[in-house]
């Protein structure tokens, strides 16, 4: 008996059933075996969730993916107002949806012609799909904080502590640990997955700038992953000395660090 690949028709649809709506039954099956396809590629399950509600969202508007055409998609993307990278996503999950559905390795192109009488075609392509040229793809009016402006954030972030320090509030602990937490993104450069799963471990010893103490450098662990790869290492050193201060003294005089777990959620 032949193999069949990951995904594929034979694998999730169910022999000698009819259902009472083939539509939905069909197109409910193709993400199925599409969802295990890219697992099986080890994808993170956010970003296959995340390709899945575009492909829904457009089938919305546009019918059954055996029904798309090259204009739906055109004028789907020109109405959505998305900023450009925005696009490029949704297009690339529509496209790669296709992709799959339209592999005679896979089988729907049969299945579909057998059930609704109709076949999935590739309606993205390079003629209607926004190109990936520039690193970065932000809105020019979006634009970094100054230094003015990254000062009065962190001063706001620490009247807050003062202020509920100064309430003796049970809150005052959490106001810390938040601020102290804004410093570390900042002074290591860290994404929102990497800072959240930040450990107290990841703290280690910079040979360089041995006044820093345990906080001169940073081990992260959860850097973002690359086409179905484990999540990046990366060691960054701080540059920001008042960063690695604030470390320590959450974790050495506001809260005991035998009683520290780490600094691993921001709320």
């Amino acid at each position: 008996m032949a193999e069949r690949a990951v995904g594929s028709a034979a694998l999730v649809l169910v022999d000698g059933t009819t259902p009472l709506r083939p539509e939905p039954a069909l197109f409910d099956a193709m993400l199925e075996g599409w969802r295990r396809q890219q697992a099986s590629r080890r994808l993170s399950g956010s970003l296959i969730d995340g390709r899945e509600r575009v492909v829904r969202r457009f089938a919305e508007v546009a019918g059954w993916p055996w029904q798309w055409t090259s204009a739906q998609v055109e004028a789907w993307t020109a109405a959505g107002g998305w900023a450009h990278s925005t696009v490029r996503t949704y297009q690339g999950a529509l496209a790669m949806f296709l992709a799959y559905a339209c592999d005679p390795r896979y089988g729907w192109i049969a299945e579909c012609e057998q059930r609704v009488g109709a076949r999935p075609v590739q309606v993205c392509h390079e003629d209607n799909m926004a190109v990936h040229v520039a690193d970065s793809e932000g809105r020019p009016q979006r634009r970094p904080l100054t230094r003015q402006e990254l000062q009065a954030f962190f001063d706001a972030a620490d009247d807050r502590v003062e202020r509920a320090a100064a309430s003796r509030r049970k809150g005052w602990l959490a106001t810390f640990r938040d601020a102290c937490l804004f410093k570390v993104v900042y002074g290591w450069g860290l994404r929102r997955r990497e800072a959240a799963m930040l450990d107290v471990a990841d703290f280690a010893v910079n040979p360089a700038a041995p006044e820093l103490g345990g906080f001169g450098v940073l081990h992260v662990r959860y850097g973002k992953a690359m086409r179905g790869s484990p999540p990046r290492r990366r060691a960054v050193a701080t540059v920001v000395p008042w960063a690695a201060e604030t470390v320590r003294q959450y974790l050495e005089e506001v809260r005991p660090s035998t009683a520290v777990t780490g600094i691993r959620r921001c709320g």
